[in-house]
C-alpha cells in the first residue's frame, strides 16, 4: 500500500484465533477520549469497547472515522479497509493518516474489486494483527470500514456454495461470521492490553431495520447513528442523539456527566418530537416548560454538537462546555 516493498515475515499465522475466555477478560473501567464532543459527552467510549457507526451512504461515516483515527489515543492503530473504492483507500493513507499517522498504524486493504475470499481474509487478518499487539500489552484501536462489505463478501461465498438465502438474501453463515469476528475484540486478560474498535455499518436505503444493522446493534457495545436529515442540514458530524447509545458509558463516567448527557438528549428528543408544531407556529409558549427550555437551547445544543473535522476537543473542554450548557438551562 505504501510503496515500500513486500512485508518480511518469519512464520505464518492462523486467521482463526482463539477468543479470550469470558471470565478471564478484564472489565471496561476507563474512558477512551475521541476528541469528538458529541461522543465524549453523550456516548462516552470505553477502552476495550466495540462501537458501530451506522448510517446510509454519503452521510459522513468515513469522515467521522477519520476524525476518530487522528484524535483517539492508542499505542497502535489497526485499520481494515474492506470493500472500499481504491480512491478512498489512497486518500485515507495519504491524506487522513499522512506520514505521522502511518508511524503508529497498520493498514489492511482489500478494495471492492478484490475477490470475496480475499475481503474476508483481510478482515480476519486485521483482527489477528490487533490481537497480537494486545497480547504484547498494548492498547490497540481497531477501525473496520466496513462491516457491511464483510457481510456482502460472505454472502457471495455462501450463495455460491449453495447456502439458502434468508433476510435480504444473506445466508446463515453471515450471521455466524459477524458475531464471531466482533467477539475477538475487547479487553484481554490481566497480562494483556486492550482492543477498542469502531465498525462502520451501511444502512442500505437508510433502513435501520436492515439485518446487518440489527445483528451489529445486538452484538456491539453501542452504536452511533448518523442522520441524513442532519447531514443535509450541514450538521456535522451528523450524530442522531435519539438512536445512539453507549452501553458502558454510565460505568466509566461521573454521575454528574450522566445526568447532563441525559438532560441534553431529553431536550433534543423533545424538540424533534414537536418540531412540526414549532415550525408552523402552532405551539404556544408556556404549555410545556421543558419544551420551552428545549426551544430556547436548541441553537446552543446544535453549536455544541457541531464540530469541524480538523477540530479536536480535550475531554476537560468538552465537560466544561457540557456544564455550561446545563447551567444556561436553569
Amino acid at each position: 500500500i505504501d510503496g515500500k516493498g513486500d512485508l518480511e515475515y518469519t512464520q505464518p499465522v492462523n486467521l482463526e484465533s482463539d477468543q479470550v475466555p469470558a471470565l478471564e477478560r478484564q472489565n471496561i473501567t476507563e474512558a477512551l477520549h475521541t476528541g469528538v464532543k458529541a461522543i465524549d459527552a453523550c456516548f462516552t467510549f470505553g477502552k476495550g469497547q466495540r462501537m458501530g457507526l451506522i448510517a446510509g451512504s454519503g452521510v459522513g461515516k468515513s469522515v467521522l472515522l477519520a476524525m476518530l483515527t487522528k484524535n483517539t489515543q492508542a499505542d497502535i492503530v489497526v485499520i481494515a479497509l474492506i470493500g472500499e473504492r481504491s480512491r478512498e483507500v489512497k486518500e485515507f493513507v495519504t491524506e487522513t493518516l499522512g506520514e505521522d499517522g502511518l508511524l503508529r498504524a497498520v493498514i489492511v486493504a482489500e478494495s471492492v474489486s478484490s475477490s470475496p475470499v480475499k475481503r474476508i481474509k483481510g478482515a480476519k487478518l486485521a483482527h489477528t494483527i490487533a490481537e497480537k499487539y494486545r497480547a504484547q500489552g498494548k492498547n490497540v484501536l481497531l477501525l473496520v470500514d466496513s462491516l457491511t462489505r464483510v457481510a456482502h463478501a460472505q454472502r457471495e461465498i455462501g450463495l455460491a456454495i449453495g447456502e439458502p438465502p434468508t433476510a435480504k438474501g444473506y445466508p446463515p453463515s453471515v450471521f455466524a461470521l459477524l458475531p464471531t469476528l466482533i467477539e475477538r475484540v475487547g479487553m484481554g486478560n490481566s497480562s494483556e492490553g486492550s482492543i477498542s474498535a469502531f465498525y462502520t455499518v451501511l444502512a442500505e436505503n437508510d433502513d435501520r431495520s436492515d439485518p446487518i444493522v440489527d445483528i451489529s446493534r445486538a452484538t456491539l457495545d453501542g452504536q452511533i447513528m448518523l442522520s441524513r436529515k442532519l447531514a443535509d442540514a450541514a450538521h456535522y458530524p451528523a450524530i442522531d442523539l435519539e438512536g445512539s447509545i453507549s452501553r458502558v458509558a454510565e460505568k466509566i463516567v461521573a454521575p454528574s456527566q450522566t445526568r447532563q448527557a441525559r438532560f441534553i438528549r431529553r431536550l433534543w428528543s423533545l424538540y424533534n418530537q414537536n418540531e412540526d408544531l414549532i415550525q408552523i407556529g402552532a405551539y404556544e409558549s408556556g404549555s410545556n416548560t421543558v419544551l420551552d427550555t428545549a426551544i430556547a437551547l436548541k441553537p446552543k445544543i446544535d453549536q455544541f454538537l457541531i464540530q469541524q473535522n480538523n477540530e479536536v476537543f480535550s475531554y476537560e473542554d468538552t465537560l466544561g462546555l457540557l456544564e455550561q450548557l446545563e447551567s444556561e438551562s436553569q
